[in-house]
């Protein structure tokens, strides 16, 4: 069961989710990184710098060590997701630089994950546990999944507009059904151990997730001044594409611990954003 849903499931499930924000994307919403640029950069080097040391950080804070350490840091590298879109549109954020933020970054992050991971690998593994993740391989299995859907969902929705609009509340709800599956399935698999890792990984989750969201609404009230924006950009570096982390570390790695942060994250991320969308929802979009 384990096996069949990270190795098969979990791969078609984010080949979907992909395909389903290229469905959501129309050459307007790159034109608007190049008009745009400064909201653009601002959110680009949250999610693809201030992240990761922040979770570099969160680990040395807490003292995770091994998979769990690994984990967590391979989660940070991941982009944002339909989630963050989602959320943004229920936050009345700007939902084009949500969506621009989500495809312009899964573009690049193909290319960091599998050189960053590495080194996670190799700075908090264990002498004990040998895990490798070929850079040739995670590459390519990243661009399959992440790069050519949205590509493929992009000319969808190019060439059958009305199809993409249907399709893309479905995707998003099966994405949710098989993240829930595999999270499931890890615990099963994990057994009388799962408990000490919930422990362990829990409040390091819950601090990534608190401070990203946390910082990248501050930055963007302070650099942008304009509250839609600042809105998305605490979105799109405060909730990370879980089920690319769940793919990288159950489906390239084969590691049920290494899931653990992920999972935790996956999970706390839908209560923490319903909370700020609740918070800032009948808030006025006020500019300076």
């Amino acid at each position: 069961m384990f096996e069949i849903l990270t190795q098969v499931a979990l791969p078609i499930s984010l080949i979907l989710i992909m395909a389903g924000v290229g469905m959501g994307l129309t050459p307007a919403d790159f034109g608007r990184v190049i008009a745009q640029p400064k909201a653009f950069m601002i959110g680009a080097v949250c999610q693809m710098v201030l992240l990761p040391l922040i979770a570099i950080g969160i680990i040395e804070l807490t003292g995770l060590t091994g998979p769990l350490a690994i984990g967590l840091f391979i989660l940070a590298l991941c982009p944002g997701g339909t989630t963050s879109n989602l959320y943004t549109l229920l936050a009345r954020g700007d939902v084009g630089l949500s969506v621009s933020l989500t495809a312009v970054i899964g573009f690049i992050t193909p290319f960091t994950i599998p050189i960053l991971g590495a080194w996670a690998i190799h700075q908090y593994g264990n002498a004990d546990q040998t895990f490798e993740l070929p850079l040739a391989k995670t590459w390519i299995t990243l661009m399959v999944v992440t790069v050519i859907p949205v590509i493929v969902g992009m000319l969808i929705r190019r060439f059958a507009s009305n199809f993409a609009v249907k399709m893309e509340p479905w995707v998003s709800r099966f994405s949710v059904a098989v993240l829930a599956l595999v999270i499931i399935s890890i615990c099963i698999n994990l057994g009388p151990q799962l408990i000490d890792f919930v422990v362990a990984s829990g409040p390091a989750t819950l601090l990534l997730n608190l401070i990203t969201m946390g910082l990248g609404y501050l930055l963007g009230n302070a650099l942008l001044h304009h509250e839609d924006q600042a809105r998305t950009i605490c979105l799109e570096v405060g909730l990370q594409n879980g089920t690319l982390a769940l793919m990288v570390v159950t489906g390239i790695l084969a590691s049920p611990e290494m899931a653990v942060a992920p999972s935790v994250y996956s999970l706390l991320m839908f209560a923490t954003a319903t909370l700020f969308t609740l918070w800032v929802r009948n808030r006025p979009l006020t500019s300076a």
